[in-house]
């Protein structure tokens, strides 16, 4: 990418504000002519000109050549240069980690899905994803000094503007993403890992022109990415769609942020792991009891794939984590009023066994006029919705667009 755009950021000259304009309308429309864009953007046709002249010269955005028509004058198709810089993006799970690249134009272009990441003490996490990442970029297929960005989604209490963690790799006062610069030689990024996903969906998934959106990661915690006008929401310091810690249930289970009856204790990953273990212990049987051995040797993957091979034990607690979810998102929904709800994360990947029990509990509980205004749809990008999330989270906020 050019040194002069990056300058202009960094100075808030007026010019930098008209190109980030003109590039945001090529990340979300995709190839246009000036002519087209002058109209979207209420620039004239010499501004335009002029500052897709500049960023051409810097490298970012490219003439395509002659538009195809069925007659008359043919004007030229300008869009972003896919080459002019790449960005990766880092996915956390329980115990993998997923990783990308994508180009400038937000293709995904490389990843590596399913790392191991067991390493129990805060530093050692710290280290072993730093090694995981020097790795991919040292094998991908771009050279390191392309890669502009690195975005790396966290669960939990996570701060983007001072780049703190208090859940993930908090052993040090230090922003958790000076420490990573330090460690990598390249400019990082933090966010939460619910609202990456809804990021992902927003720019390259479900999201068609939905502006009000709310998504639903139901992995092994419980958390909320929202977006608002087009926008995601935030909140003062970043902890926003910390759904899972709801109060909800007179259970006496204590969940990991230290509370007690929390929505996550019920209604996760982590819940339906917990009571299809209660159900083992307590003698009800499973086709993971042939499979498995060891009990410990079960994954929430594990009673996932049973479920879609017709297991009745994990058949009935999905449905059961389905409806106590559902009714939640009924709130949400009279809450917020959104157009779009989408239910992604690891249990979404039950498929109806979920959806069909959320679905129905969304209808008994909400308002019947509000719940009109809502779409129910499962995750386009399935797994992918972390690295894909941060991989363009860290591209929009390198380029100042978010």
């Amino acid at each position: 990418m050019g040194l002069k755009f990056l300058e202009e950021i960094k100075q808030g000259i007026r010019s930098a504000s008209l190109k980030k304009d003109i590039i945001c309308y090529y990340i979300n429309n995709g190839d246009d002519t000036l002519a087209d864009l002058g109209k979207e953007l209420n620039f004239s046709v010499p501004t335009v000109t002029k500052m897709v002249g500049e960023l051409i010269e810097d490298g970012i955005v490219m003439d395509f050549g002659k538009m195809e028509t069925p007659g008359g004058r043919r004007p030229n198709i300008y869009g972003l240069n896919q080459s002019s810089g790449y960005f990766i993006g880092v996915d956390i799970s329980q115990k993998r980690v997923h990783i990308g690249l994508i180009n400038f134009k937000g293709d995904l272009i490389d990843e590596q899905m399913d790392i191991s990441f067991e390493e129990a003490q805060p530093h050692e996490r710290f280290e072993r994803l730093c090694e995981i990442i020097e790795d991919f970029m040292s094998h991908t297929v771009v050279p390191k000094d392309k890669i502009l960005s690195i975005g790396i989604n966290i669960s939990g209490r996570v701060n983007p503007q001072t780049g703190h963690s208090y859940s993930f790799f908090y052993f040090d006062e230090r922003p958790l993403t000076e420490m990573f610069e330090e460690k990598l030689g390249i400019d990082v990024s933090i966010d939460n890992d619910s609202r990456a996903m809804a990021y992902g969906e927003y720019i390259k998934g479900r999201v068609q022109a939905e502006k009000n959106i709310i998504y639903v990661n139901v992995g092994w915690g419980l958390g909320l990415g929202i977006i608002v006008n087009g926008q995601l929401y935030y909140g003062k310091s970043g902890f926003s769609g910390e759904f899972g810690h709801i109060t909800a249930f007179e259970n006496e289970i204590l969940c990991h942020c230290g509370k007690k009856g929390c929505l996550e204790t019920e209604a996760s990953g982590s819940a339906l792991y917990r009571k299809f273990l209660e159900k083992l212990h307590n003698g009800q049987s499973s086709l993971l009891t042939q499979q498995k051995e060891n009990e410990d040797e079960i994954t929430l993957n594990d009673i996932i794939d049973v479920a879609l091979q017709e297991d009745i034990l994990a058949i009935e607690l999905i449905e059961e984590v389905g409806n106590t979810l559902g009714k939640h998102v009924a709130g949400l929904i009279n809450l917020f009023n959104p157009e779009l709800v989408i239910i992604g994360g690891t249990l979404a990947n039950a498929g109806d066994y979920l959806i069909l029990p959320l679905r129905s509990a969304i209808k008994k509980y909400s308002l019947n006029l509000v719940n009109k205004d809502s779409s129910i749809k499962v995750s386009k990008l399935g797994d992918k919705a972390g690295l894909l999330g941060a991989s363009l989270l860290a591209r929009s906020k390198f380029i100042g667009l978010i």
